[in-house]
């Protein structure tokens, strides 16, 4: 089962290097983990995406809190959140699919952010799913280069009751 997994940690030089050596460490593979800094400079917001049983889980859920630096995890796989993806991709595009492209990249609400003679570089956000789907089409105009980041999420607000 996938797991996203939101870690509030302290925003200091070698938090990420622990945080990765505490998963190497004991053989769990990190599917993706995305970093930033919060709203706070003093904390950053990790997005860590890990494939394992709920057993797992637990075992690097308790191995984070455990990490000084480690302010807060919560595992956010089953409450409502927010979760996309930033992706660039250089695509051929020759004169004769270039509209295609082009309507496309509109469709998917996708961006084409450069664009040379032989060749577009499209960015698109979303989820997972909706980004592979696009990734999928544009593999039929030939992908010369790819960059994926993994998820970023937040947690929903809880809705008021009237």
């Amino acid at each position: 089962m996938r797991h996203t997994l939101s870690v509030l940690v302290e925003n200091k030089p070698g938090v990420l290097a622990r945080v990765a050596g505490l998963f190497s460490g004991r053989g769990f593979n990190i599917t993706s983990l995305t970093v930033g800094e919060t709203e706070d400079p003093t904390v950053s917001r990790m997005t860590i995406v890990v494939t394992g049983d709920d057993s797992i889980l637990e075992q690097v859920s308790k191995q984070l809190n455990k990490l000084i630096d480690t302010i807060k995890v919560f595992d956010i796989t089953a409450e409502a959140h927010v979760e996309h993806e930033l992706v660039l991709i250089k695509v051929q595009a020759e004169a004769g699919a270039r509209a295609e492209i082009t309507q496309l990249a509109e469709i998917f609400r996708a961006k084409i952010v450069d664009v040379s003679e032989k060749a577009f570089i499209l960015e698109i956000t979303g989820s997972a799913d909706k980004v592979s789907a696009f990734i999928d089409l544009m593999r039929t105009f030939g992908i010369k280069e790819l960059v994926r980041t993994g998820p970023v999420a937040l947690t929903r607000e809880a809705k008021r009751k009237k």
